[in-house]
């Protein structure tokens, strides 16, 4: 039998993961593509997490290039490398190999705006100093083209030292395959050679480099030059003769101060090139560029801000409630097959209650998070953010933050878990960290349910002038978490985040077309990352929580219900079950501490089981008074005003229920929350702090109310 022919296949059609051999750190100027080229280049095969002992993010993938592959390191976005951020310095020493256990990268990428050549080309001259390989990636050419700039990238290439350089169009895919090919040879480049028209000091630098026998790099010497009195400076003197040292730094910077003297070289350098590789022609402005202009002025700026606003809690309250309703109504239905199919006893209730109730904790929260989300990238891509940010920022220093923080911290009246993680778009430490922890105070969809039954039970339905009192308190408690959260912010940035107000500078960005690619990863990434860090944290503390109220089971033998024609054995017997069970106990353990907000050990237990979620007080509620876990406002409002002492004076006094109210107010019970604070400070400390100070807030906050209340 005769062996059929060899046949032939293209390489590109042959599905080959191959093993990176180097890694390339991508880096640009913030709003210059470089995350959308990033994204096209690795697509899904990317992971996210932190670099090593901080807070900031990384992104790692993979490219598979025609064979071989390559590691790509996304950093965050930088303007030089003197850097004064958190990400800022991050990435420099990313660059420079400072981090722990990390090397210098084995490439560059330089992702520079084609729109905004001159500013990339400054940071791009800095890292041409470090002598490593290096690939341009000259992007947004067709937004370039539309406002009749034309770039010579050969003759770019020739001034930057025979450094490649590729036109790409991320948004279209224009120039991604070109790209590709030279970074297939980027490891095998040789380092960039020096310019004649370098800059003086860059000369000099390599002349005492080559004099030190490869102990120093051409960047070292710089660094010593640039930054004299500190460790490079020492360093640097360790290896040269300081008096040689002493009279290039003379010649070269005389009185000027030398990083004065660098920008000046470097900024005069970059705006030669630009003029040397630009052509530009008269263009017919389009409608695009005058919606844009109009866009930009101030009130119409702020009028499509709150439009914005709106449209985005509209769809996070609205859009996000039917998908929530079908997750709360498929684990619910899902419990209940379970508890039928294994019976119910301890392992279905563990089940059912703890397993598929504590999933169902988790991926509730999965629309709001993919809305949320959703509007935040496509607004952030757009080039709209920024300007968001730009037009609150006057208003927001005056609590210590910057604009940055506006859009997290207003997110957080839907769900605190995604306006947290919404928070690593601000680049400073403190100024991120402020917003973590005033961002849990706005009173996010959670309290609702909770502000409804106490309102509608004891707030009378009358009205003060054109308005009802039940939603001036509602509105009220509203104003006491924005008060919370601000006078937070501004307290932190006073003592344990003191330091100076955030520096806020910004190029804005032109407004584009956001690439849908992009935003798809961007967004599988943020629900990737809830799920593995936060959803691990919920599911345990749902499921302890359960234990918590399932044990020790009581004798059924034992049990006598109540003559109470209103309530139904059944809801007795759960409400005896809970009444003795660890986590009733635990509340009659704790009743004395709350008793001076004028609480019994049934609302300190509901708070208790209040911890994972606060959406399921009402229910916890429902069973302690046995109406049953599925309680109603009207049937649940009922019991909760017969409910009495037993002096038989009344438990649930005005005061009373404004100072739970308030408790409810500035109280951190969410474990999802907690949990996202650990996953965003990498630390255990923050969480700890928020929930401590926001339940001692909470606690004086209610003693408060009811103390003043009773005594009026």
């Amino acid at each position: 039998m005769n062996n059929p022919a060899p046949v032939s296949v293209p390489l590109e059609q042959v599905n080959i993961r191959r093993k990176p051999r180097a890694r390339v750190a991508v880096i640009g100027v913030p709003n210059s593509g470089k995350s959308t080229l990033f994204n096209r280049l690795t697509g899904l095969r990317q992971t996210t997490g932190n670099f090593p002992g901080v807070t900031v993010e990384r992104s790692l993938g993979v490219c598979q290039l025609e064979g071989t592959a390559l590691e790509l390191e996304d950093l965050p976005g930088i303007y030089c490398l003197s850097g004064h951020s958190t990400d800022e310095r991050i990435a420099v020493d990313a660059l420079l190999g400072r981090l722990p256990g990390e090397q210098r990268p084995d490439g560059l990428l330089v992702v520079i705006a084609a729109t905004h050549l001159y500013q990339g080309l400054y940071l791009l001259e800095q890292l041409l100093e470090l002598q490593t390989p290096t690939l341009v990636a000259l992007t947004m050419t067709d937004a370039a083209l539309a406002e009749g700039i034309t770039i010579d990238t050969e003759a770019l290439s020739e001034r930057l030292g025979g450094v490649p350089v590729c036109s790409v169009a991320t948004t279209l895919g224009q120039g991604v395959d070109a790209l590709k090919a030279q970074l297939a040879t980027l490891a095998d480049l040789a380092p960039p050679e020096l310019p004649a028209s370098w800059p003086a000091f860059s000369r000099s630098a390599q002349e005492v480099a080559d004099a030190s026998d490869g102990q120093l790099a051409r960047l070292d010497v710089i660094q010593g030059l640039l930054h004299p009195g500190d460790e490079e400076a020492r360093r640097l003197a360790s290896f040269a003769d300081e008096r040689d040292l002493e009279v290039r730094h003379r010649t070269l910077f005389g009185d000027q101060p030398p990083r004065a003297q660098e920008a000046r070289e470097r900024y005069t350098w970059s705006r030669e090139t630009v003029q040397a590789v630009t052509e530009r022609a008269p263009v017919v402005k389009r409608w695009g560029a005058r919606l844009a202009a109009f866009i930009n002025r101030p009130w119409p700026a702020t009028a499509l801000f709150f439009i914005t606003l709106v449209l985005v809690f509209q769809a996070v309250f609205s859009w996000a409630t039917p998908l929530m309703d079908a997750i709360d109504d498929a684990t619910g239905a899902l419990g209940a097959w379970t508890l039928a199919a294994v019976g119910d006893n301890a392992v279905g209730s563990f089940l059912a209650d703890g397993v598929i109730a504590g999933v169902g904790s988790v991926i509730i929260f999965l629309p709001q998070i993919l809305i949320l989300f959703l509007f935040i990238i496509v607004l952030e891509d757009t080039g709209y953010l920024a300007r968001a940010a730009f037009l609150m920022d006057r208003g927001m220093r005056k609590v210590g933050l910057s604009g940055l923080s506006v859009i997290p911290m207003l997110s957080s009246f839907a769900c605190a878990v995604p306006s947290i993680m919404a928070a690593r778009t601000i680049p400073d430490r403190k100024d991120r960290f402020a917003t973590i922890l005033a961002s849990p105070f706005m009173t996010c969809s959670a309290r609702l349910p909770v502000y409804a039954l106490l309102i509608a039970a004891f707030v009378p339905a009358s009205s003060v002038g054109w308005f009802n009192l039940q939603g001036l308190v509602l509105f009220g408690l509203y104003l006491l978490g924005i008060l919370g959260g601000l006078m937070t912010a501004l307290l932190i940035k006073k003592t344990a985040l003191r330091g100076p107000k955030p520096l806020f500078s910004l190029a804005l960005p032109e407004f584009r077309r956001p690439n849908l690619q992009t935003v798809l990863i961007k967004l599988w990434a943020r629900v990737r990352v809830f799920l593995k860090r936060a959803g691990t944290i919920i599911f345990a503390v749902a499921v302890v929580v359960w234990a918590l109220a399932y044990f020790p089971r009581m004798d059924v033998a034992d049990f006598q219900p109540s003559t109470d024609s209103t309530l139904s054995e059944e809801n007795q017997l759960a409400a005896a079950q809970l009444e003795q069970s660890y986590l009733g106990r635990a509340g009659k353990q704790i009743e004395p501490i709350f008793r001076p907000l004028g609480w019994d050990w049934k609302i300190s237990s509901a708070v208790i089981a209040g911890f994972p979620a606060r959406e399921v007080v009402v229910a916890i509620m429902g069973t302690l008074y046995a109406v049953g876990p599925e309680a109603d406002e009207e049937s649940l409002a009922g019991r909760l005003k017969a409910a009495a002492w037993p002096d038989g004076s009344p438990i649930f006094t005005l005061p009373m229920v404004l100072g739970l109210m308030v408790f409810y107010a500035w109280c951190l019970q969410c474990a999802a929350t907690v949990a996202v604070i650990r996953r965003e400070t990498n630390s255990w400390r923050w969480p700890v702090f928020a929930w401590t100070y926001m339940s001692v807030v909470a606690y004086l906050g209610a003693l408060l109310v009811f103390q003043v209340g009773s005594r009026l």
